[in-house]
């Protein structure tokens, strides 16, 4: 109930606005402006602080040719604006300007808009508004974030399970270590040679330009990557130094504390948390819900190696990391409220959004994730009750071992007192039997059916009943927890690639007046006998309301071409409306009219009838979306 009220009061509290991705506030000149002039300069301003590229902006004049511009830079050096400036003389008709740079938050957005000058041309570049990405660049760019996430939670969460829950046999978990610090480096050196491909939309092979890496070592994503393989190599020495102990000072856990935050700043530095509301609280939060995935995770997956590898494990290395898992779910749920908080800010976001829709996924996978988690701790309430029922003198045996090597390895750690820290240790080992479970008056928290809540003397032979049977399904669901935990970090990856809803609201808002799209181009093909060629047609804005249509005729050899006849009409079958005509006539040159009014926003079906001669015509069908 706390949690829902929580949960309440932040997604429909007031808040500022925020955005994660750069949304565009306005152009100047405005998109769709016909302006007297020609202006000196084109400015972009958006939602939040912009990296350029070289390629920023790409200006087509009415003949499709590209205008040379000046090198994108920041107008009066507002971090949330691009601008270049154009030549003196850019002649009159219709420019198309195509745009792209990086979000704060490390991902690139892009756009186009039109202006005219004098009046608009009969036809104008038809350039797509959507975001110009290379689609293997970018899978591969997103499938590596996978593996770095990954790996960040395997080397970290299996450290902090060494250091803290202290398994009997330490150097089983060096493999997974080594295997996730590999993983780390690797994923990270190719993220830093994909970066520059990825922001700039092109192919894998300008990664190879021999001026995109110094190129990203300048952006605040590419000097995150660095820091992160500085780290890394830190990393690295720290693990050399400690290999091979079985205890760890405070002087360790710090100084491992220390290094584990810095890699998780490295991603927060460079994603959603950097960019928006609460920076510094967002950034904490960030790294927290990071690291607590991190120990939770890479935590389950060192203890279902210990699990396989370590046939008679003891349940106090269990147990301890029982705990530490509820604090690190506590830390998820915390932190996960408030960042959903953030991302969405209201209800609507949460179903309107693929932000949200993606956030319902994750939620529900973390639910089965829970659900798993408190199977594992049935288990190990079982397992640890098999072992508070030892005989008193094989359990003050047990514990006098146990103690006797802790206290060897406290030794070596701490100073020469050996026989005192084994004699604390001992003590601390035989107490066990309240320390695993929380209680100490008999009673199961899972009690078999028919033992009347008080726990019973196991049979060795029994099967499941013995505590080899509670290893076992400890096992299983552990491995269950590490599976659905996988799913859970591909959909985290899921989310920090896709606009939070916040943005997208705000995007929305703002494209409204700033016209975007700008217009609708549908290139129709046509053939008639042995002849053919193709049109297109311009529907502008696009929108609900009155629209003017241009529609061109282009021959076989892409020249224009001239038609005794041309038809349009629009049908949206969802609202059975229509067939409605246009009504274009031939304007010399082009076939247009200025006042088609379309009613309902939908994706309507557009009939063009071409006639070539007086016998001989075709009629094709294409479907334009129109937006509200």
């Amino acid at each position: 109930m706390l949690l829902g009220t929580v949960l309440v009061l932040l997604l429909l509290g007031s808040a500022g606005t925020a955005s994660a991705h750069a949304a565009l506030e306005s152009t100047d000149p405005a998109d769709g402006s016909v302006l007297k002039s020609a202006p000196h300069t084109l400015t972009l301003t958006f939602s939040e602080s912009v990296a350029l590229l070289d390629d920023s902006f790409r200006v087509y004049d009415p003949d499709n040719r590209r205008v040379k511009t000046s090198s994108a830079h920041h107008a009066k050096g507002a971090g949330d604006t691009a601008s270049v400036t154009l030549p003196a003389k850019l002649g009159t008709g219709t420019f198309t300007v195509a745009w792209r740079v990086v979000s704060a938050d490390s991902h690139p957005v892009s756009g186009a808009f039109t202006f005219s000058i004098g009046k608009p041309s009969a036809t104008t570049t038809p350039i797509s508004t959507a975001p110009n990405e290379n689609p293997l660049t970018g899978s591969l760019y997103d499938v590596t974030r996978y593996f770095a996430y990954i790996a960040a939670a395997l080397l970290i969460g299996t450290a902090t399970f060494l250091a803290l829950c202290r398994p009997p046999n330490p150097a089983i978990l060096n493999k997974p270590i080594l295997t996730g610090w590999w993983t780390l480096l690797a994923s990270t050196l190719a993220l830093l040679i994909l970066r520059a491909p990825y922001e700039a939309g092109t192919g894998l092979a300008s990664a190879f330009d021999p001026a995109a890496l110094p190129r990203t070592l300048t952006t605040r994503p590419g000097q995150a990557l660095a820091a992160r393989l500085l780290l890394l190599a830190a990393t690295a020495a720290f693990l050399l130094r400690l290999r091979g102990r079985e205890r760890f000072g405070r002087a360790a856990l710090a100084t491992g504390t220390a290094l584990a935050v810095a890699l998780a700043l490295t991603w927060a530095s460079a994603e959603h948390a950097s960019a928006g509301i609460q920076v510094p609280v967002a950034m904490t939060s960030a790294v927290l819900h990071l690291l607590a995935m991190s120990v939770w995770l890479g935590g389950l997956t060192a203890l279902l190696t210990v699990l396989y590898r370590s046939p008679d494990l003891r349940a106090a290395p269990v147990a301890r990391f029982s705990r530490l898992a509820f604090i690190s779910v506590t830390v998820l749920v915390v932190t996960g409220v408030y960042q959903s908080w953030r991302g969405l800010g209201s209800w609507n976001a949460l179903t309107g959004t693929s932000y949200g829709r993606i956030l319902i996924v994750k939620l529900g996978a973390v639910l089965l994730l829970l659900a798993a988690a408190a199977w594992s701790r049935q288990w190990t309430a079982r397992l640890a009750g098999t072992e508070v029922q030892l005989p008193v003198p094989e359990l003050v045996r047990a514990g006098a071992g146990a103690g006797a090597g802790a206290g060897a390895g406290a030794g070596a750690d701490a100073g020469p007192d050996t026989a005192a820290t084994a004699a604390a240790t001992t003590t601390a080992t035989t107490a066990t039997t309240q320390a695993l479970t929380g209680d100490d008056d008999g009673d199961d928290p899972n009690p078999p059916p028919g033992t009347g809540g008080k726990r019973q003397l196991p049979d060795p032979g029994a099967g499941d009943g013995s505590p080899d049977g509670y290893r076992r399904g400890l096992r299983r669901s552990v491995l269950l927890e590490v599976a659905v935990g996988v799913i859970v970090l591909v959909i985290t990856t899921l989310l920090t690639n896709t606009l939070p809803g916040r943005a997208a609201a705000e995007a929305q808002r703002t494209a409204t007046p700033a016209g975007i799209p700008a217009a609708s181009v549908t290139m129709v093909p046509f053939r008639v006998g042995n002849a053919g060629g193709k049109v297109q047609i311009t529907i502008d804005p696009g929108r609900v309301g009155e629209n003017s249509v241009e529609a061109v005729v282009y021959g076989p050899d892409g020249g224009f071409a001239t038609v005794p006849e041309l038809r349009l009409s629009f049908t949206l079958p969802s609202q059975k409306i229509g067939p409605l005509d246009a009504g274009i006539k031939d304007e010399g040159g082009y076939w247009g009219t200025n006042s088609l009014n379309i009613p309902i926003a939908g994706t309507w079906t557009m009939k063009v009838t071409i006639r070539t001669s007086d016998i001989d015509q075709v009629s094709v069908e294409r479907r334009v979306r129109i937006v509200r």
